[in-house]
């Protein structure tokens, strides 16, 4: 992903230029003293001790081998359960750290290899655009949503987003998308991705081939000769093709595909050039979460 300078939405509708985490458990001493008289003596004076037996059953070691076993016992069950314990907190955990990594992995499939930001970059709520320059509904909602939402909620710093290319609509996208990449290196991304949209005639009706391309560039005012030798090789199209398998990764089967990624890095997505009124349900609520 480019990192440029950037600054805010200026009032006079002009796009900006881009922004870019040893416990012991103590066990009570437990008496087992024997109750049982097990012995008689005749004197205070050393004697042998003999045990009473009764049918050949020597009951005081029974019930002494009874209490050892209930100890056995219970201290086996207590260390079962603090394994058990420590296994399922360990387990947690790990699936935490699981779940941490696989959110950064997407999260970067979502901002890697893509436009510079258009807005406030510490907006709360960021949305990422997989389109084709050609596409029908790309240019759709570009004309007939994205404006709204650059009103309401671009230039208040409440939405930051990010275009991704997304191609598959053939060459003449993909020249179009290495051109937006030229026009960065002259800090005119979004005045060039504008200027494709307002020029759009259709797909595959040649409206974006490199004599159109240069065209736009010029009429923006680029230098023509860093455009040109920037196109010529087309220097950005592994860039391109990265950001379209990133789509790919995610599931995108379609453009325009928007993934919207709130303050907790959830993400939503939506398929389809929608009405602006579905982008500000999920805007408001993620919002309201702040």
């Amino acid at each position: 992903m480019m990192n440029n300078s950037s600054e805010p939405f200026s009032d006079d509708g002009k796009r900006p230029s881009f922004f870019l985490a040893d416990g012991k458990t103590d066990h009570e001493n437990l008496d087992f003293q024997n109750k049982t008289d097990i012995m008689k003596t005749s004197s205070v004076t050393h004697t042998t001790k003999t045990p009473r037996l009764t049918n050949g059953i020597h009951w005081p070691s029974l019930v002494i081998g009874a209490g050892i076993a209930v100890v056995c016992i219970f201290c086996g069950v207590l260390m079962a359960n603090m394994f058990n314990s420590e296994t399922i907190s360990v387990l947690d955990e790990t699936q935490q750290k699981q779940t941490e990594i696989v959110k950064k992995q997407s999260l970067s499939l979502l901002t890697d290899n893509a436009s510079p930001i258009l807005g406030n970059p510490n907006a709360p709520v960021t949305i990422v655009e997989f389109g084709d320059y050609q596409c029908t509904f790309c240019s759709k909602f570009f004309h007939e949503t994205e404006s709204v939402i650059l009103t309401n909620y671009i230039k208040t710093g409440k939405v930051k987003i990010l275009f991704k290319d997304f191609v598959i609509l053939g060459q003449d996208s993909v020249n179009a998308a290495n051109a937006t990449h030229c026009a960065n290196e002259q800090n005119l991304f979004w005045e060039y991705h504008s200027i494709l949209y307002n020029n759009w005639a259709g797909e595959d009706t040649g409206w974006a081939d490199i004599v159109h391309l240069n065209e736009f560039a010029n009429k923006l005012g680029l230098n023509m000769d860093m455009f040109s030798a920037c196109m010529s090789n087309l220097k950005y199209n592994e860039l391109v093709n990265s950001s379209t398998v990133d789509g790919q990764k995610l599931g995108v089967t379609g453009t325009p595909t928007f993934f919207i990624i709130d303050q907790n890095n959830d993400v939503k997505k939506i398929v389809g050039a929608q009405h602006y009124d579905v982008f500000k349900q999920i805007f408001d609520t993620a919002l309201e979460e702040e």
